[in-house]
């Protein structure tokens, strides 16, 4: 497939096995073989927020990490190389992962991920942008695994 198209919350849901509060990808607006391009809104209402850190609330970068992951995972799934009746993604390996400006209640994620090797074991290369700058990047190795 290599035709852009979009991803409805619906689909989201029936790709991820991530539910609410660490399902971290709102919406796709852009998935094709070579990119994807997803949203996460980032709410005051969010658990983490609680405790990261009072009165001076901060995505914690792990979380901004994920959504890169989670996005991937669609991309897998956009691919057909992943099936997510039958089988899950794993983290493998994160590598030369930055952190540029914190993100905030308020802000919207926008997460870019592009396909650096597919197959079995995937590497991949994200970037989560707020208003165009670039807030956190970094490059991951995922496999599939069975679903048990």
């Amino acid at each position: 497939m290599s035709e852009k198209t979009t991803v409805s919350p619906a689909e989201i849901l029936s790709i991820l096995p991530h539910r609410f509060p660490f399902l971290m990808i709102d919406r796709v607006d852009e998935v094709s073989d070579e990119k994807i391009i997803a949203i996460k809104n980032v709410s005051y209402g969010e658990p983490h927020f609680q405790g990261h850190f009072p009165g001076m609330p901060v995505m914690p970068g792990v979380l901004q990490v994920e959504a890169m992951a989670q996005a991937g995972g669609i991309l897998a799934a956009h691919s057909g190389d992943f099936d997510p009746k039958t089988q899950v993604i794993f983290f493998m390996a994160i590598d030369k992962v930055k952190f540029r400006k914190p993100v905030v209640p308020g802000d919207q994620l926008v997460i870019e991920v592009v396909p650096l090797r597919k197959g079995r074991i995937w590497k991949m290369k994200g970037e989560c942008r707020v208003d165009g700058k670039v807030v956190s990047q970094g490059e991951f190795l995922a496999t599939m695994a069975p679903r048990e």
